[in-house]
């Protein structure tokens, strides 16, 4: 059974740092776009960053550009994300998705396979 395996999450105080990972199981990735997204409580699912198979292509929501760093390690079919100077605001259910695309999207209805999430709360 094809699925994804988000870890990483947890408590940080504002200004930390968390790295997020997202393997995959009964798949490879190497041949995937993968795209990280969050959940906040009431909110709608936010697209926060994409890479392509390659890792050429990557995209960022402008609200963590800067901040965040999107990477992977195909050999070990592992895609991360690497948070930096974390504010309450990004405080959320953090979800990575994969699918086969012509480019990069932050779009999440593109996305066909999804983790379950990991929970990333950032104290005042």
């Amino acid at each position: 059974q094809s699925q994804l395996v988000e870890s990483g999450g947890g408590l940080v105080q504002r200004g930390g740092s968390l790295r997020l990972s997202c393997t995959a199981a009964g798949f490879w990735l190497d041949y995937k776009h993968v795209g990280w997204f969050r959940q906040a409580p009431g909110k709608e699912r936010e697209g926060v960053s994409c890479i392509s198979p390659t890792g050429e292509n990557i995209v960022y929501a402008d609200s963590v550009k800067d901040r965040f760093t999107i990477s992977r390690d195909n050999a070990n079919n592992t895609i991360y994300l690497q948070m930096n100077s974390l504010t309450p605001e990004d405080t959320a259910v953090y979800y990575c998705a994969a699918r086969a695309l012509s480019q990069c999207s932050i779009w999440a209805n593109v996305y066909e396979t999804w983790g379950q999430g990991t929970q990333v709360t950032v104290s005042s």
